[in-house]
């Protein structure tokens, strides 16, 4: 049996949880898969276009902008987050049930500004209704190349860096040449041409790694959500 998932399994949800019936001894990183960018969202009427413009706002006026995310402890809290601390400003997070009724509630002006994924939102930066003002990636997305990374944005966002990120595990225990073969087999199919494209059309970067190189990945991951977690002091129930 093998597990797909995204990011939160492991690298977020035993952080947030006092408790829950697995852990990350259970299972063995064979592959990482993809990785996809947020994009940071605000309404027409902010005055802000860039992410300096942003953090001027927050800065003058503490606790005046707030910023919708798909729920609490998701990714997308977090990146808003992460942007609160290595700035030192107040953005107030408004937690949804999913990325796009934040998204919709951006363009009709009930929150400031939203994080989300590309596929919630391009429709609507397209159409002129809701303004991207930056991706949380360090390259610029081929959908929004006029759109820069945060970690460009400020003396305080350099290095800024938070994906959302799918991978393949392996029960504990499963042998080594198993999972170095649905590593290489994983690793193929990323490479061809088509599949690369439905991926990269959604916003999904595939992203190969060794299973020594994703254990890696994710335990630095796990490190990186714990701290914002914890700064932020969010914790949810089971």
């Amino acid at each position: 049996t093998i597990l797909f998932t995204p990011h939160p399994v492991f690298a977020v949800n035993p952080i947030l949880y006092d408790k829950l019936p697995f852990n990350e001894k259970d299972f063995q990183p064979v592959a990482l898969v993809s990785q996809a960018s947020h994009v940071l969202l605000a309404n027409l009427t902010l005055p802000a276009t860039r992410i300096t413009d942003v953090i001027a706002l927050a800065k003058a006026k503490p606790r005046s902008i707030n910023f919708g995310s798909g729920g609490q402890g998701t990714s997308l809290h977090l990146a808003g987050e992460l942007l609160n601390y290595q700035n030192k400003i107040e953005l107030v997070h408004v937690p949804y049930r999913g990325s796009a009724p934040a998204v919709t509630d951006v363009a009709t002006g009930a929150v400031t500004m939203s994080f989300s994924s590309l596929a919630a939102s391009l429709s609507l930066i397209q159409d002129g209704r809701i303004r991207a003002v930056a991706v949380t990636s360090k390259e610029r997305m081929p959908q929004l190349p006029d759109v820069a990374p945060l970690s460009e944005g400020a003396p305080g966002l350099k290095g800024y860096e938070l994906l959302n990120w799918f991978g393949l595990f392996g029960t504990a225990g499963t042998p080594p040449a198993i999972i170095n073969r649905l590593n290489e087999v994983t690793t193929k199919a990323l490479a061809e041409p088509k599949t690369a494209e439905i991926l990269r059309n959604q916003g999904i970067v595939p992203q190969p790694m060794t299973p020594a190189e994703y254990k890696a990945f994710v335990e630095a991951e796990t490190k990186k959500f714990a701290g914002i977690i914890e700064r932020a002091n969010i914790r949810l129930e089971n």
